[in-house]
């Protein structure tokens, strides 16, 4: 069936050729190219409107595309070529594309569109684009419309309208009555903000046409005026971009807006702009709309009771970025800080720019401070959007908690209609804290064994800094023990993690029996800290031979009177007693040992406390 519709289709464009040969003239009302092909005999592309385009300009050729009975994967549409149709004239003198096709013939008119994968019975939205000649006649024409995809190839025909310059305002007329492409704030409810809050609000636009609008951008209207606009300009730009957005599809434009401090109570109408294409190559179209905000602040008629003569328009010094030097700020250590202020304004200049940056409190006591006390800068000027970098040095005070503080930056400038302007910004600086830990005393019970013995070791892990430590573990290491790791978990700030934990001594010691402990914990962010070492020690001894004494043997033919007496009969039952008894001496002590220290180290946080 695709084969007998391109050939049809081969055979209408050489009959093209042949008039062209006998100089047949070109006039719309005469023949148009495919005219005779019926773009309702179409197996994958239709349209519900045909596109329209003036002589002698770019036109945008729209239509939708859909997968019948099978995946269209790797979709490319394109013009179809010219120079497939020449192939069947025989000396290739056909002037077919000079005199009868509508479109200029540049290097770029037959590229192909990759559309990507469409699945059967979906549809997608796609647009050529094309200059139409100057010498067309005004009229319809049938334009061949070429589709390869993996394992499938077709030519179907799209109609278009060709007009002169004169009625291109009809046809944007026509545009007109059907309405904007984009609707603005669809099943919506109106944001509500209250000063001096942050108002967080995102404004929908839905494509209501049929048609996919491609390099789409949402610009917000802002103005200076505190009547018109309730917002603190604090962005060099709102703009928001969409790559496209096609037909029913609605996006969302997300905002986060401070209320500025003069507005006034009652309904804000934030003006946007629309600009978007409906081809990659297409001209560009523009369309506004008004979205609806409310916020409670100030009441009109105060307004004007307080109206100062010098309240005019003014710059707005914003700050567009900031770090410190280094990176990392820790308690009890000198940093800089690095201010990029920037006149966001576009056309108001300032002037004696005075700068001030004052540290967050805490306790009454300021956080960061400096060695003058002070830091204070002075700027001559800042043109309408030029930056200038401020520097200052501060000492993070070492008690503070871990997290992070406020520096003021409180300006005071001149601009040519507002005089000595104020404004206050505030930059977080985050403080950080160093890990702090130390143990009790080291207890080891016994601290001499034999090989196979085993040897009781407990102290306790003070954390005496301001932040978590996280997962501690230790272990320990010696050349006549086996390595032991013991978990102690996560120790808080001011609390103590217990290290209980049996050595097993595996070969004599054959130095001074020192023993490594080895501390291990981690930060918030999962890093390893730097382990924290300590001592212990333990000597390791041979292991003792046990001797058979062949008093406990009884040999059969002793008599009944020859037989030991009864002390020798249960010396063996004896000694095990006796190593009984000792066992719970040690168990014992080491109970009192545990109960003393867990006392001694309540003992000292109360004391750390109070």
């Amino acid at each position: 069936m695709k084969r007998l519709k391109r050939a049809v289709t081969l055979l209408v464009l050489a009959m093209a050729f042949v008039m062209a040969a006998g100089n047949i003239p070109a006039a719309a009302s005469d023949f148009k190219l495919g005219y005779n092909t019926n773009a309702s005999d179409n197996d994958y592309i239709f349209t519900t409107k045909a596109p329209k385009g003036s002589i002698g300009k770019s036109m945008s050729i729209s239509f939708r595309v859909r997968a019948t009975d099978e995946d269209m994967n790797n979709l490319k549409v394109s013009l179809l070529e010219t120079t497939e149709f020449q192939q069947i004239e025989s000396k290739g003198e056909s002037d077919y594309t000079v005199d009868y096709y509508p479109f200029e013939i540049m290097e770029t008119t037959f590229v192909g569109k990759n559309v990507g994968n469409i699945k059967a019975g979906n549809v997608k939205s796609v647009s050529l684009s094309a200059r139409v000649r100057r010498d067309a006649a005004q009229g319809y024409y049938s334009i061949p419309i070429q589709l390869e995809w993996d394992g499938g190839y077709d030519v179907d025909y799209i109609n278009i309208w060709i007009s002169t310059s004169s009625t291109t305002s009809e046809d944007e007329e026509e545009d007109k009555k059907e309405g904007s492409y984009f609707v603005i704030g669809e099943n919506q409810s109106t944001p509500r903000g209250v000063y001096p809050n942050v108002l967080d609000f995102s404004v929908n636009f839905r494509n209501r046409r049929e048609t996919t609008a491609q390099d789409v951008t949402i610009s917000m209207g802002l103005s200076e005026d505190d009547t018109k606009f309730p917002f603190e300009i604090n962005d060099g730009n709102y703009d928001r971009t969409f790559e496209r957005v096609n037909s029913g599809e609605t996006v969302t434009a997300s905002y986060s807006m401070a209320i500025r401090k003069e507005s006034y109570t009652g309904y804000y109408p934030i003006k946007f702009t629309i600009t978007f294409r409906l081809s990659s190559e297409g001209d560009l179209h523009t369309e506004e709309g008004v979205f609806y905000v409310h916020v409670v602040s100030k009441d009109k008629e105060d307004n004007k009771g307080d109206f100062d003569a010098n309240d005019r328009i003014k710059a707005r010094v914003i700050v567009e970025s900031y770090h410190t030097v280094p990176e990392v700020v820790y308690a009890g250590e000198e940093f800089e800080l690095v201010l990029n202020m920037k006149n966001a304004s576009s056309t108001v200049p300032a002037s004696n720019l005075l700068f001030n940056l004052e540290s967050e409190k805490v306790s009454d006591s300021a956080v960061f401070t400096t060695e003058s006390g002070t830091a204070s800068m002075v700027v001559n000027s800042l043109a309408p959007g030029q930056s200038t970098e401020l520097r200052a040095k501060f000492t993070a005070r070492a008690g503070v908690d871990q997290r992070s503080y406020g520096i003021t930056v409180k300006e005071k400038y001149d601009s040519p209609e507002f005089k000595n302007a104020e404004e206050n910004i505030i930059v977080d600086v985050p403080v950080k804290q160093y890990s702090r830990l130390s143990t009790s005393n080291i207890d080891v019970m016994p601290d001499s064994m034999a090989v196979g013995s085993e040897s009781n070791v407990m102290f306790g892990i003070n954390n005496t800094g301001k932040v978590v430590l996280y997962n501690v573990t230790v272990s320990f290491e010696g050349d006549s023990i086996k390595p032991v790791d013991t978990y102690v978990g996560n120790i808080k700030p001011g609390e103590t993690g217990n290290v209980d934990t049996m050595l097993t001594g595996i070969a004599p010691t054959q130095d001074d029996g020192t023993i490594h402990i080895h501390i291990n914990y981690e930060d918030e962010n999962g890093q390893a800290a730097e382990p924290v070492e300590k001592e212990l020690t333990l000597m390791v001894t041979e292991e003792a031979q046990t001797e058979f004494d062949p008093s406990f043997a009884v040999d059969p033919s002793i008599t009944e009177t020859e037989k030991p007496d009864v002390l020798q009969t249960y010396r063996a039952w004896i000694l095990v007693g006796g190593g009984g008894a000792l066992l719970a001496v040690i168990l014992i002590i080491r109970h009192i040992r545990r109960k003393r220290r867990a006392a001694k180290e309540k003992e000292d946080i109360e004391n750390e406390i109070s």
